[in-house]
């Protein structure tokens, strides 16, 4: 049984609950171990980094040494808060001066230190590397059979935070998507930042920014948006009614987290998926 340490991020044990009903069902149907991190904090989001950049290092950097401290590399659902911790952990590695100071403050706080040997895993790049597309398939019980556009979001999608996918011309939410029985659909648009973190202070912007992702995944063909994102999940979600209104473009699909529709193919929830099937049926009608 494969075993790492779980970092539910900001938002899926709060705003987005949904996501955390459906990682631990998931992942025991495809034999993976997640051990609760002790303490854990929030990362900053990149909220708390545009004041202190010091302060979210080392929210982060603790949380990177609680895991390390239990010998294992770090997994979320949210691409956010996995881009964040990739920041953090190549920051360190290539200053060893800026190591030592977050560091320091790590240890005043905690007692304990980020050494660098734990990684942070993205579940959709752990799904793919390291459980591997044919045990995906196996234990698929409810072919997702539709039109699926993967959003990946420009946060994960670099060299160091998007693993062996490539950074430019992904595919791996694709090839996922196809193990469980839907029809990926490929869009321009599909790293493309949201502004999630500009909702509060740059709405129009923000709304405008989601707007194109929605429209370009729908002109596309998509009759659902999968999110890699928690954070953007939001944005795509909740807001798209108004960014329609906004921009005037059209923006009405029904979005999930990919934890979501990784459990739904997997046999869990299915009343979830008959509704989710029937959202896609009217809005696609």
């Amino acid at each position: 049984m494969a075993k790492i340490a779980y970092y539910p991020g900001n938002v899926a044990r709060a705003g987005a609950s949904e996501v955390e009903d459906c990682i631990q069902p998931l992942c025991r149907a495809l034999n993976i171990q997640l051990v609760e991190i002790p303490r854990s904090s929030s990362d900053g989001g990149n909220v708390i980094k545009q004041a202190t950049p010091k302060l979210q290092d080392a929210l982060v950097a603790r949380n990177l040494a609680l895991a390390e401290e239990k010998g294992l590399d770090i997994m979320t659902t949210c691409a956010t808060s996995h881009a964040i911790m990739c920041n953090t952990a190549d920051d360190m590695k290539r200053d060893p001066v800026y190591a030592a100071t977050i560091n320091s403050l790590v240890e005043r706080t905690s007692k304990v230190e980020y050494m660098g040997e734990t990684k942070s895993w993205h579940l959709l790049h752990y799904l793919v590397e390291e459980i591997g597309l044919d045990a995906v398939r196996k234990a698929v019980k409810n072919p997702l059979k539709m039109n699926i556009a993967g959003y990946y979001g420009p946060d994960m999608q670099r060299q160091g935070a998007c693993s062996g996918d490539d950074p430019f011309m992904p595919t791996y939410m694709e090839q996922l998507i196809e193990a469980l029985g839907g029809t990926p659909v490929d869009y321009d648009s599909k790293c493309q930042s949201v502004g999630s973190t500009s909702m509060l202070t740059l709405e129009d912007s923000s709304l405008a920014m989601t707007a194109a992702v929605l429209s370009d995944a729908l002109q596309s063909g998509a009759e659902l948006v999968v999110s890699a994102c928690t954070i953007s999940h939001i944005n795509l979600d909740s807001y798209q009614s108004k960014a329609g209104r906004v921009t005037g473009k059209s923006t009405s699909v029904p979005v999930c987290h990919l934890s979501e529709v990784v459990a739904f193919a997997l046999g869990f929830y299915p009343d979830r998926l008959a509704q989710l099937r029937t959202r896609v049926r009217l809005i696609g009608s």
